[in-house]
């Protein structure tokens, strides 16, 4: 397997964005790292099986290149782990430990594993390691935020290596290599250093530039920030910044070297530059784009994009490798950001400037959406009326969109709904990002991202006592768990969206949750329990005269009596179905429906009975012209007739439908009782 890389939010990357560039100094520990993985463990001196992975540490503050160290080590070994190379972050870049549950689902689906939407962390975890039992895998588990985390995703097989990068120890886990690291030795401090101002400027004044790595403590973060500052400054000299940083040293300047530099860097900034770059705090996973940038500042997106790059070209933030302008802060600079953001923003000012970047999240994923809309009249006319940067220019670029910004679009989901003050604006987001999703990936591939987004429009319904929107994500996450096996749990979530539905007096809502416990419990072999509430639902669809959704759930209920052996309440039901059918003028649907009349007259002992309702369904189907239909009645005509024994007939009906569908083996037919369509979330503004 090739390495892999897997972010927060899941997306794949090719490496981490600190990777690239020559690789500096840490030889003594790279050295005792490579020891560490030959030398024997606890477990084999005491003469038991190592019955986990050997777990190396890089401990270091952010900044320190713990990372950068981890991306080397697993460069020199990744050779004698041939099943690959994992990568996890779990942090994001404010310090929130990303939960162990969805770094489980990206790592098993980087190894192309399945992972259950709404599978509980256990399930996940266990699958992982189940995964790589058998595996001689190499894992990197980056921003540990603790021993608990860590844990709880260790492989159980000896002949894996994790390397965990934390800021501190990870106490709890047994035989843990450690390795804390310090600041870069001179020599290589003075080369990072180099690498940003040419070697002219260090060549000239050495002393100088060992003055200014002193004052960096060694440290590389601080070293890439003052580097960046003289490279934008060709004529500064290297002892100018030195003593600099040394005076603010001795008149008792708080903080690291790190903060020192970013201080210094910080206040030379031009003011718009200034402003976008403390702004991007917010920036959700830390991943900004012009469009984020230029909505936090409430600038044009060039300017927003043109800042980005300079802020890049000064080591500021990161350039991501993607097809897309995409940009990181890095994580050693986040708390300093904030600090400087609520020193400089009103806490007012923050929030608008919160509520702009959702605002403008919103609007491209309608137009993600709209652009998948071709036949509709009104989505080309909203398409139109949006400014062109928000446009796409045809549905591979929206879509290619949507799959870069997914982290940074699901991170937004989640801090929307944390803030608690911006509900209105979060359930915009997410019922955009769930048609968006359903749009372009369909709904049962996005369904692990679209059982969280439903869990989140579920805990703001709650929040806000919304009980329409309630009822809505609780059918929504049933369908889910209904759809992965776990039919208890949806249960459970159909019965309070029944009450949530009733509270609302929402109608639709009501005659979902009835119809989807019917549904649950035929699933789980209750076939009585299963016609009554189908029964129920049927009674709320004929007092509002919807013959449509009536005949479907006679189709339902009849199927439940077919299952119980009930045959003659089947026929009767089956035979209400076909009338509402018929009146509807649905002619596929009363093929369908009786081709099941025949086949529970077949059940029912009654082959010629059977043998004349399915004569009658193939003529309907060639009305519906529904050739898989058709092919399917006549190899039920065929059965039939072996059965009555006339197997001359039976090959005469086998022939044709081989002829109608040639070598594709036909499907079996559908019964009209399948599940209504997903229950949309519910907005608060009529132009979603």
């Amino acid at each position: 397997m090739t390495d892999q890389a897997v972010d927060p939010d899941g997306a794949e990357v090719s490496a981490h964005p600190v990777a690239k560039g020559r690789f500096l100094g840490r030889t003594r520990e790279l050295k005792e790292l490579r020891a560490d993985i030959e030398r024997a463990g606890l477990d084999t001196l005491s003469g038991r099986k190592a019955p986990r992975a050997r777990v190396l540490l890089i401990a270091g503050r952010p900044g320190s290149g713990r990372t950068r160290l981890a991306e080397e080590l697993v460069r020199r070994v990744a050779g004698r782990y041939p099943d690959g190379v994992l990568r996890a972050r779990l942090s994001e870049p404010g310090g929130t430990p990303v939960p162990v549950e969805q770094v489980a689902r990206d790592l098993l689906a980087a190894l192309k594993l399945p992972a259950p939407a709404g599978a509980a962390e256990d399930d996940l975890t266990a699958a992982l390691r189940t995964a790589l039992a058998d595996r001689r895998t190499l894992l990197l588990l980056d921003d540990a935020a603790g021993a608990d985390q860590v844990d709880a995703l260790l492989p159980e097989a000896p002949e894996c290596l994790v390397v965990a990068v934390s800021g501190g120890p990870l106490t709890g886990i047994a035989d843990v290599r450690p390795c804390t690291l310090g600041g870069l030795d001179t020599k290589s401090a003075v080369e990072l250093l180099t690498g940003h101002t040419g070697a002219v400027r260090v060549t000239v004044d050495p002393r100088s530039a060992e003055s200014l790595v002193e004052a960096c403590q060694g440290h590389p973060a601080a070293l890439v920030l003052a580097g960046g500052w003289l490279a934008a400054r060709p004529k500064a000299a290297v002892s100018d910044l030195a003593k600099r940083l040394h005076a603010d040293v001795e008149e008792g300047a708080d903080g690291t070297p790190l903060a020192r530099v970013f201080r210094l860097v910080y206040d030379q900034l031009p003011g718009p530059a200034a402003r976008i770059l403390r702004l991007l705090c917010l920036a959700p996973a830390g991943l900004a784009d012009p469009h984020t940038a230029s909505a936090l500042a409430g600038c044009s997106v060039d300017a927003a994009h043109t800042t980005l790059d300079d802020l890049v070209a000064v080591g500021l933030l990161r350039a991501v490798d993607s097809p897309l302008p995409q940009y990181q802060v890095p994580g050693c600079l986040h708390p300093l950001l904030r600090a400087v953001a609520e020193s400089h923003e009103r806490p007012a000012e923050l929030q608008l400037a919160r509520a702009r970047m959702l605002e403008r999240t919103v609007r491209l994923l309608q137009s993600c959406r709209a652009i998948t809309e071709t036949d509709s009249p009104q989505a080309r006319e909203k398409l139109i009326g949006m400014p062109r940067a928000l446009r796409f220019p045809n549905p591979r670029a929206a879509a290619d969109w949507l799959r870069i910004r997914r982290p940074a679009l699901l991170a937004s989901v989640r801090l929307a709904v944390a803030d608690g003050e911006l509900d209105t604006l979060a359930r915009r987001l997410m019922s955009q990002l769930v048609r968006a999703l359903a749009a372009h990936v369909g709904t049962q591939a996005a369904a692990p991202d679209l059982y969280s987004v439903h869990g989140l429009v579920l805990d703001v319904a709650e929040r806000r006592g919304l009980p329409r929107e309630k009822a809505a994500a609780l059918l929504n996450l049933g369908d889910l768990d209904a759809q992965t096996g776990r039919t208890r749990e949806a249960l459970a979530r159909y019965r309070a969206a029944l009450d949530a539905g009733r509270e609302a007096n929402d109608p639709y809502a009501t005659g979902r949750a009835m119809e989807s416990v019917g549904g649950a419990h035929q699933e789980l072999g209750d076939h009585d329990r299963a016609a009554d509430w189908f029964g129920r639902a049927l009674a709320e669809r004929l007092a509002r005269g919807e013959i449509p959704d009536a005949a479907r759930l006679y189709g339902r209920i009849a199927t439940a009596h077919t299952y119980a052996g009930r045959y003659g309440e089947a026929l009767r039901n089956w035979r209400a179905a076909l009338a509402g059918y018929r009146r509807g003028g649905d002619i596929a649907a009363s093929a369908r429906a009786l081709s099941e009349i025949a086949r529970v007259q077949e059940y029912a002992g009654r082959p010629e009975e059977s043998l004349r309702t399915c004569q009658e369904a193939v003529e309907w189907a060639r009305r519906a012209e529904d050739a898989r239909l058709q092919a399917a009645l006549q190899l039920r005509l065929a059965d039939t007739l072996d059965r009555l024994g006339d197997p001359a007939a039976a090959r005469l009906h086998r022939a044709a439908a081989e002829r109608m569908l040639g070598e594709e083996a036909p499907e079996d037919v559908e019964s009209p009782d399948d599940d209504a369509n997903a229950c949309e979330i519910r907005t608060a503004s009529s132009e979603d």
